[in-house]
């Protein structure tokens, strides 16, 4: 099966993790394609709690992940972990593109020499270039359309597949390359209507949720394939029009849905034990801002979870609210 990675961690490698279930090889891709900097060795642990500052690594414009106003559901999550711990809260801003793991969690401090921060909040279990936690969700991949337009009936993926075909000959589907999504619209051979979606952008103020807040909403595609925390953000924001959210589920031959942990570094186990701590003792909390942001959440057995939503968080989760 095809294991790759969210757009999200494209840079981070920053899009999500990608390999093979069949073989199980063709390591993490998108922000996939994890981190592709991959910067000097492991650093040894040191002390992070002397100053009681909790130094968080987050990306300024990545939302529903992120952003320098605090309005992503990571910024909240940090927030919480703050509050718990009695500490301050700081972070260090840089695009999750190639180099963050280098520049972030990594990289020093030139005046202190300490490390700039100490916790990446999103990436995939097994993630290869930090020590992950235990994970604190899994989500999927979905498909987004704008209803009204002929596709209502799509309420699984393969309905899609059961349009009249000249219905889904006219599609135009948008997707980003080295996806899951883009390996099953290869499978079903769709892949000549497909508009394809650079995983990595130089552009510091372009952020993966644009295939749906513009281009969907202005008919320049009419599906969109993404990770699933974004579809369901966006598309719970959608003012233009009442947007479509359909999750994929856990396939044997294609894998869509990933566990997310967080990141430390290499070395630092009683840091790492503490954070999980933090994720046990708060995880109804965790899993209510989350459904709070539309994020789509499976349980342990690929099932969509129903979780009631953080009411303090029902406008913040809104752009610009």
């Amino acid at each position: 099966m095809t294991r790759k990675t969210p757009e999200y961690f494209i840079g981070l490698d920053a899009c999500a993790p990608r390999r093979s279930r069949r073989p199980r090889r063709r390591a993490f891709v998108i922000a996939a394609a994890l981190l592709l900097s991959l910067g000097a060795p492991a650093q040894q642990s040191e002390t992070v709690d002397g100053d009681r500052v909790l130094r968080v690594c987050e990306d300024p414009n990545n939302l529903p992940f992120s952003n320098r106003a605090g309005e992503g559901f990571e910024n909240k999550i940090a927030e919480l972990f703050a509050r718990e711990l009695g500490w301050t809260l700081e972070y260090t801003w840089f695009p999750q593109r190639m180099g963050f793991i280098r520049n972030t969690l990594r990289g020093r401090d030139p005046d202190s020499n300490r490390f700039k921060c100490d916790l990446v909040l999103g990436v995939p279990v097994g993630f290869e270039l930090a020590s992950t936690t235990k994970p604190y969700y899994r989500s999927t991949y979905a498909l987004v359309y704008a209803k009204g337009k002929g596709l209502d009936s799509v309420t699984v993926p393969e309905g899609l597949l059961r349009l009249e075909p000249s219905k889904l000959k006219s599609l135009k589907l948008g997707v980003f390359g080295q996806s899951p999504a883009a390996d099953w619209l290869l499978k079903h051979r769709l892949f000549d209507q497909v508009v394809s979606y650079q995983r990595q952008s130089g552009d510091p103020e372009r952020y993966p949720g644009e295939i749906i807040e513009k281009d969907l909403a202005t008919g320049a595609i009419d599906v969109a394939f993404v990770w699933g925390p974004i579809a369901g953000y966006f598309a719970k924001s959608a003012t233009s029009a009442t947007v479509a959210v359909v999750p994929f589920q856990p396939d044997p031959e294609i894998q869509f849905d990933f566990r997310i942990a967080m990141g430390v570094r290499f070395g630092e186990r009683e840091w790492k034990e503490r954070m999980e701590r933090l994720i046990d003792a708060n995880r109804p909390r965790i899993q209510a801002i989350l459904a709070a942001y539309g994020v789509p959440q499976l349980d342990n057995d690929g099932r969509i979870m129903t979780v009631p939503a953080d009411p303090s968080l029902t406008r913040g989760a809104e752009p610009g609210k």
